[in-house]
């Protein structure tokens, strides 16, 4: 008798969640893990909706979203760089949707026909340990150029184009400031001054933070965080501009909860929404102008940004890594 009763109670519970999670908005996440349950918890607390998020990196989020597309598990796309997003409308996979907040975001922020918004932005950036160069009576670098002085040689980190989208993102930024022969010879000057080139993208602000490095190449986020918890750092834009990187969501076609999925979509993009990403420290720069991105966090206006072609890039990549490997490291 206890076990039918436990039986039913079990078979009820099931149902129960089944019920539940078919009223959630759920959500394919491709922002990492912690700072995704940050801003998904945020948009629940303010309306109410309740949200199933499930962590899948840029590459097998979008072949998981083709596989289902007779048959739509998820509801909205949430992170991955915005030219994911861009292939994903290409592919016949996301639904558009004029956002209300859409006039407040910059061409580079939104999908002209409302198939994607972006979500924040984050710029090349350099980090510094201001205590290790001051000890060796070596400057703080202000600019790319800067980079190549002897004084740092064997002193900085930087992630490998070979493995990283983030040193790709470095490759595109000189491309465009000094044409593709220029950015090689310049990779190739810098070369000496590379202490190690990372497998990780965010490997150079851990190796900042324990002093293994004094001077650091990545995304700014890192750099951001370290600063911020009171380490001796510097967060310097070189002076040439810098890329960046637009993550993005999308509504995905047929989802089955369409109305929460509006809803997320509309306060990410408002100003309360993206003021979370201040409030809730994820570090990430605000693509609204109105909005700060917290104390020592800069805005976009005083950043030099230098925008590239998201077709050239995708199109381009092996030919360049490939040219990398040869040109810089000798390979």
């Amino acid at each position: 008798m206890k076990s039918f009763v436990r039986s039913v109670l079990a078979a009820a519970m099931a149902s129960f969640m089944a019920v539940s999670s078919a009223h959630a908005l759920v959500v394919y996440s491709s922002v990492d893990e912690e700072n995704a349950k940050k801003l998904l918890d945020a948009f629940t607390k303010s309306t109410g909706v309740d949200v199933q998020m499930v962590f899948l990196s840029s590459g097998p989020a979008l072949s998981r979203i083709e596989a289902e597309k007779a048959r739509p598990q998820a509801d909205v796309w949430f992170g991955a760089p915005s030219e994911n997003h861009m292939l994903a409308r290409e592919r016949d996979l996301t639904e558009p949707y004029a956002s209300q907040n859409a006039s407040a975001l910059s061409d580079e922020f939104k999908d002209k026909d409302g198939y994607w918004h972006a979500i924040y932005t984050n710029p090349v950036a350099v980090g510094v340990r201001t205590d290790i160069l001051e000890s060796r009576g070596a400057p703080i670098p202000a600019s790319w150029e800067d980079l190549k002085n002897p004084a740092y040689k064997g002193l900085i980190q930087m992630p490998s184009p070979q493995s990283s989208g983030t040193a790709y993102a470095v490759i595109l930024t000189l491309l465009k400031e000094r044409g593709e022969d220029g950015a090689f010879e310049y990779l190739k000057a810098l070369n000496p001054n590379i202490q190690t080139y990372t497998q990780s993208g965010t490997a150079p602000s851990g190796a900042l933070g324990v002093g293994e490095t004094p001077i650091a190449i990545q995304f700014s986020p890192g750099f951001l965080k370290l600063a911020d918890e009171g380490y001796p750092v510097n967060v310097v834009f070189p002076s040439e501009g810098v890329g960046y990187e637009v993550a993005a969501m999308s509504i995905l076609k047929g989802a089955q909860n369409m109305d929460d999925a509006r809803k997320l979509v509309d306060w990410m993009t408002s100003a309360e929404g993206q003021g979370e990403l201040a409030a809730t420290k994820t570090y990430f720069l605000p693509i609204r102008g109105d909005v700060s991105g917290g104390e020592g966090v800069p805005t976009l206006d005083k950043i030099k940004l230098v925008s590239t072609d998201p077709t050239f890039a995708a199109e381009n990549r092996q030919r360049l890594v490939e040219r990398w490997t040869k040109d810089v490291l000798g390979q």
